[in-house]
């Protein structure tokens, strides 16, 4: 299974590269957020993890923008250790951040901990059922397993349309997605 991985993790990097250079990152993420999430039928006023684009990742700043501009919540994932799962942390457009693994941005220790009620999660690949490949660290499986423990969250994949992919391997430590949101619309998964 995890040679799987590695091959689908090299060639999910090259097709997301490849359409953020065809696309933009940026112009992208503005598509995201022109459709906004009201497809979605989220809870009005709820609090939304996003996160700050890495590499060649689209950019959902713009949609986390119209989110904040519609009365929700914002906040980011902060990693606090090996193969613990993620917390999260208050943030607005515009608050000082910190640099840390992997060139990740995080909101500074003193903001405050919220507990999210949708969860915008970066990915490499995805598939029709809510299977997604990330980078490998189980980080959002081990946050997402946390948080649906104590309350109901939304899962929404951030992608460009060139990520989806017929399958994704999974095992059972691995946690779907609800939604998974590209530029040319969401597409709730067949697992929600």
């Amino acid at each position: 299974m995890s040679k799987q991985k590695v091959e689908l993790r090299q060639r999910a990097i090259a097709a997301r590269d490849a359409a953020a250079s065809r696309h933009g990152s940026t112009a992208a993420g503005a598509r995201l957020a022109e459709a906004g999430l009201d497809a979605l039928a989220l809870p009005p006023r709820g609090v939304v993890s996003g996160f700050l684009a890495i590499g060649q990742e689209i950019d959902p700043v713009p949609l986390m923008q119209r989110l904040a501009s519609e009365g929700y919540g914002l906040c980011l994932p902060v990693m606090v250790g090996k193969g613990k799962p993620l917390v999260f942390r208050a943030w607005a457009p515009g608050d000082a951040l910190q640099e840390r693994m992997w060139g990740i941005r995080e909101p500074l220790p003193e903001k405050p901990e919220v507990l999210p009620d949708v969860l915008l999660v970066p990915l490499l690949a995805v598939d029709a059922e809510g299977w997604r490949l990330g980078y490998g660290g189980g980080f959002y499986d081990r946050t997402l397993r946390a948080l649906r423990a104590v309350k109901c969250l939304t899962a929404i994949g951030i992608a460009f349309d060139e990520q989806k992919v017929d399958a994704v391997p999974h095992l059972d430590y691995d946690e779907p997605l609800d939604w998974v949101l590209t530029p040319s619309g969401p597409m709730r998964c067949r697992r929600a």
